[in-house]
C-alpha cells in the first residue's frame, strides 16, 4: 500500500511539471479553474449538477486526453468519482459524448 501511494504521488508531481513546463496551469485543456468549477459536480457522497462554469470548460476540454485518466488512481486521491467525471459531458448536454 505504501507503494501504490508513493506512485499515485509521484505521477502527481510529474502531472504538475508538465502543466508547470507547459507555462499554463491546464490539463487536457482544462485550467484550473474549470478543475476548481467541475470537482463539486464529481466528489462526496451527493455532488451537485455541473455548474455553467463547469459545463464551459467540459466543452473546450480534450476529451480523448481526459479519458486517459478514467482508470488512474490519480483521480481517487483527489478525491474525484471517476464514474461521476464520466457523466459530465451527458450532464453538461454536450452534442457530443466521447466514449472513453
Amino acid at each position: 500500500m505504501e507503494a501504490y501511494k508513493r506512485l499515485v504521488i509521484l505521477v502527481a508531481l510529474v502531472l504538475a511539471a508538465a502543466v508547470a513546463a507547459n507555462g499554463q496551469s491546464s490539463v487536457c485543456r482544462m485550467t484550473q479553474d474549470g478543475l476548481t468549477a467541475c470537482k463539486p459536480a464529481v466528489s462526496g457522497q451527493n455532488p451537485v449538477p455541473p455548474s455553467p462554469a463547469c459545463c464551459a470548460a467540459i466543452s473546450n476540454a480534450d476529451m480523448p486526453c481526459l479519458c486517459t485518466f478514467k482508470n488512474s488512481p490519480i483521480l481517487s486521491y483527489l478525491g474525484i468519482n471517476p464514474a461521476m467525471a464520466m457523466q459530465l459531458p451527458a450532464k453538461c448536454n454536450m452534442a457530443t459524448s466521447t466514449h472513453c
